[in-house]
């Protein structure tokens, strides 16, 4: 990483960590990750057919400049920040502190998101569903008696047996920091690479180019970002030795 008058220049393999680079993926829309991962991905729908499931990619890839607005949106009020039940937060009154701690708990700092790297993916089970279901990714729909319960408990099997090509939950459970996110699965093959390569430093130093947009709240970040990196970054599960050993066929 250098630093160019008031530019930032990255190497390919931090933009592509920080969002900013999607060169290498595949699919389309929302539904873009690394071809390995894709491979994997492929299996395990396929292991999750012959249980009776339809896995489906909710959401896999975000841009950074997705991220960005929607940070911004949260920060400024357009967009609604819920507590642990889905319940929208009344603002009035909250420190700007505690705004951004809210916020974190279920959306990620742009440049800090695991969909950043295509390597992380949220599923849901279609065929638990009416057509026309809107998809909420919330903790009562991957509850043992939500329409995506008895998926998730396959999946937990599989993790706990490795035989889940790779996947594995890094918002398993509540760390004091992100939620708990049962419909959020890494490939840790490849996820683990860009998990040690994340840091404050670059964090710092991409929000400070504003060619690549004008992040809300950054001084009050910055201020606290070491504390936010660990508590809202850093802070997941490890990953199951049989997921990172895993190797796709060629």
């Amino acid at each position: 990483m250098l630093a160019v008058g008031f530019a930032v220049i990255l190497s390919l393999f931090q933009r592509q960590l920080l969002g900013l680079d999607d060169s290498a993926l595949l699919g389309e829309g929302t539904a873009r990750l690394q071809p390995l991962v894709w491979t994997a991905l492929t299996l395990l729908t396929e292991a999750a057919a012959e249980q009776g499931f339809e896995l489906k990619v909710a959401s896999a890839y975000r841009s950074y400049e997705r991220q960005l607005t929607i940070w911004n949106g949260k920060l400024s009020g357009e967009r609604p920040v819920v507590d642990d039940d889905d319940r929208p937060i009344d603002r009035a009154g909250m420190s700007f502190e505690d705004c951004i701690a809210c916020i974190l708990r279920f959306s990620a700092m742009p440049g800090a998101s695991r969909h950043h790297w295509g390597t992380d993916v949220d599923v849901y089970d279609a065929s638990a569903i009416e057509p026309g279901y809107d998809v909420q990714l919330s903790a009562a729909e991957v509850a043992p008696d939500g329409p995506f319960g008895p998926m998730h408990e396959w999946l937990d099997e599989r993790i706990a047996q490795g035989r889940s090509f790779g996947f594995y939950r890094p918002y398993d459970e509540d760390r004091g920091g992100v939620a708990p996110e049962r419909w959020h699965l890494s490939f840790a093959p490849l996820a683990a690479a860009y998990e040690i390569q994340c840091s404050a430093e670059l964090l710092r130093a991409v929000w400070s180019d504003k060619a690549w947009g004008e992040l809300g709240g950054r001084e009050a970040l910055e201020l606290q970002l070491d504390t936010l990196f660990e508590r809202f970054v850093a802070r997941v599960a490890v990953a199951p030795k049989a997921a990172l050993e895993y190797l796709p066929p060629t």
